[in-house]
């Protein structure tokens, strides 16, 4: 009986796996990375992965305990381990996101619809200017080098008078693949979390919800999106502001560790073309 449970389990999880994976194995062979790169780094993750989850009295798993865990062979055990591949995209797109959450969320940075304000480079009217911004986040990166890259990303523009306008949606920017890839990774790492945590705690689930429907005509389906984008927006800035309102209230608390991620995705497509479904 405990043999067939977990089968079943195992085939339940291993094809909603399937699932999930479709459009990134798209992504991926779009994009030109093959089956034995992406097999590298998941031989790689597994190890990664088995060393700090599942450790026993936090002591580093033998090299027994982690062929057992994750089947990878005793060989390719110690090479995986000593292996340290920094993520050399993070520092740059987590600033990026640092900027655009102050300039949305923070009230002086704020006209007084309370959307995102122009901004001179430095102080005007004894209100902050985009210098003032990036150096409330880091002081560690000249302010032009960021307004500059903005501008050829189409995330900012600056008019004659040299007030620079923030491009709402350009948020993650469309032409730059290294930020889009940053977030991809991210953002869809603590949806699955959240997935996760909700299939084995038996605690109280974290909000992960959506609304499916089909058999839709073109119409209805733009009409749905821009709704689903008017209020999405609206919630998510909603809760930047007050998320940054409470970051500062909690600096410096030993017990700020917390960190949290609320997001909103919209997703459509003509079943009949591409034969898929919900099922």
């Amino acid at each position: 009986m405990v043999t067939e449970e977990h089968n079943q389990t195992s085939s339940a999880l291993l094809q909603a796996v399937k699932v999930l994976c479709r459009p990134l194995i798209s992504l991926l062979i779009a994009k030109g990375i093959s089956y034995p790169q992406l097999r590298e780094m998941l031989k790689a993750l597994y190890v990664e992965v088995a060393q700090q989850d599942f450790a026993i009295d936090n002591k580093v798993p033998t090299d027994s305990r982690l062929y057992i865990l994750t089947g990878v062979h005793r060989k390719d055990l110690r090479r995986l381990r000593e292996s340290d591949q920094q993520d050399g995209s993070a520092a740059q797109a987590t600033l990026g996101g640092a900027i655009v959450a102050r300039w949305l969320g923070l009230y002086e940075y704020q006209d007084k619809n309370g959307e995102p304000r122009k901004l001179m480079r430095n102080d005007a009217d004894g209100l902050p200017g985009f210098d003032q911004l990036v150096a409330s986040v880091s002081k560690d990166v000249r302010p032009r080098a960021i307004l500059d890259e903005w501008q050829r990303l189409g995330m900012v523009t600056m008019d004659n008078e040299g007030s620079i306008s923030l491009n709402r949606r350009a948020f993650v920017p469309a032409t730059d693949f290294p930020e889009q890839a940053f977030f991809l990774g991210r953002n869809v790492r603590d949806h699955i979390a959240a997935c996760s945590y909700n299939i084995q705690q038996s605690g109280e689930p974290m909000l992960e919800r959506s609304v499916y429907y089909g058999g839709l005509s073109p119409q209805s389906v733009q009409q749905l999106r821009e709704l689903a984008q008017r209020e999405g927006v609206s919630l998510l800035q909603k809760l930047n502001q007050q998320a940054l309102q409470y970051q500062q209230q909690d600096k410096g608390q030993d017990n700020a560790t917390e960190r949290m991620r609320f997001g909103c995705y919209w997703f459509n497509e003509n079943e009949a073309l591409t034969g898929s479904s919900d099922k």
